[in-house]
C-alpha cells in the first residue's frame, strides 16, 4: 500500500542539498541526527549508465566465517533513465545548482535504513522529524496490527541494501504557488525474518551457504519504496521529508 501526504506538511527529514562543508554523521548519533547529517554536500558527478550493479560481500559482525556475495542486476529503461536525468538537469538549472543525484542517493539509503529500523522496533515517536505528519499517523495505525515476522522484515541494515534506484521524479506547484520536488527511491534489501518461503511481492528467496551444505541461512530479498519531498519556495527550509512509504505485502 502507498502511504502519501499532502505537499509541504509535516516534519522535515534531511538536507540532501546542503551547503559545502556540511558535517558528517558523528558516531553514534540519534536517529534523527543521523539522517539529517547523512546527506553530504552536493557536487557534480558524471552521469551513470542505464544499467546498475550492486553487491555485498560479508561486512560487519554477521560476516564471520566464509565470505558470501550477492549480486543484484537490474536493467533500467533508457527512456526512463533519460527522463530522470532531464529532471535532474532542471533541478540544477532552476532550483539548486549543486544538486547531485549520487549524493542524494547515499543520503536516501541512510534515511531508509534508519526509518525502516524504527518502524520495525515500533519507535514511531522518533519519526516525528523524519516522516510527514500524515504518513506518520497512518503508520501508527498499521504498525500495531502487524505480526512480529512482518514487522521484523521491515528493517533494512545499510549493508543489506543490495540495490537502489530512482523511480518517479516530479516538479510541481500547488494552488498557493509553492514549488516542490519529489523523488521516489526504490530499494532492494536482504532480510532474515522468518517469513514463508513464498512471500507475494518479493523478488527472490536466497539460500546462502556457510561452510558446508548442511548449514544454510535463508534470506529474503524484499523491496521498499520511499518518496522524498522538498519545498523550493523562497524562504522554505532546505530539507527533505518522507511523504510516501511502501513495503509491498508487509505493511498493509
Amino acid at each position: 500500500m502507498a502511504l502519501r501526504a499532502a505537499p509541504g506538511r509535516g516534519r522535515w527529514l534531511a538536507r540532501a542539498l546542503a551547503a559545502p562543508g556540511a558535517a558528517r554523521v558523528p558516531p553514534p548519533p540519534p536517529p534523527a541526527a543521523a539522517v539529517a547529517s547523512a546527506l553530504p554536500p552536493a557536487g557534480r558527478r558524471p552521469l551513470r549508465p542505464p544499467a546498475r550493479f550492486a553487491s555485498t560481500a560479508g561486512q560487519g559482525p554477521e560476516a564471520e566465517g566464509p565470505q558470501r556475495r550477492v549480486v543484484v542486476v537490474r536493467i533500467t529503461s533508457p527512456f526512463a533513465w533519460l527522463r530522470t536525468r532531464f529532471y535532474y538537469l532542471l533541478i540544477r538549472l532552476y532550483f539548486d545548482q549543486e544538486f547531485s543525484i549520487e549524493e542524494f542517493t547515499r543520503g536516501a539509503k541512510q534515511a531508509f535504513s534508519v526509518v525502516s529500523k524504527l518502524l520495525s522496533q515500533r519507535k514511531l515517536d522518533l519519526l516525528d522529524e523524519l516522516v510527514s505528519a500524515e504518513v506518520l499517523q497512518v503508520l501508527k495505525e498499521k504498525i500495531s496490527l502487524l505480526p512480529d515476522t512482518h514487522r521484523d522484515a521491515l528493517a533494512a541494515d545499510i549493508d543489506a541494501i543490495m540495490y537502489t534506484t530512482e523511480g518517479d521524479v516530479r516538479i510541481y506547484y500547488d494552488d498557493d504557488g509553492r514549488k516542490f520536488v519529489s523523488i521516489l527511491m526504490r530499494f532492494w534489501y536482504l532480510n532474515g525474518a522468518n517469513l514463508p518461503d513464498e512471500v507475494p511481492g518479493e523478488t527472490k528467496v536466497f539460500q546462502i551457504v556457510f561452510g558446508d551444505e548442511s548449514t544454510k541461512e535463508k534470506r529474503h530479498l524484499l523491496t521498499a519504496n520511499y518518496e522524498f519531498q522538498r519545498e523550493f519556495t523562497e524562504g522554505a527550509k532546505p530539507d527533505w521529508t518522507i511523504t510516501r512509504i511502501e513495503h509491498p505485502r508487509l505493511l498493509e
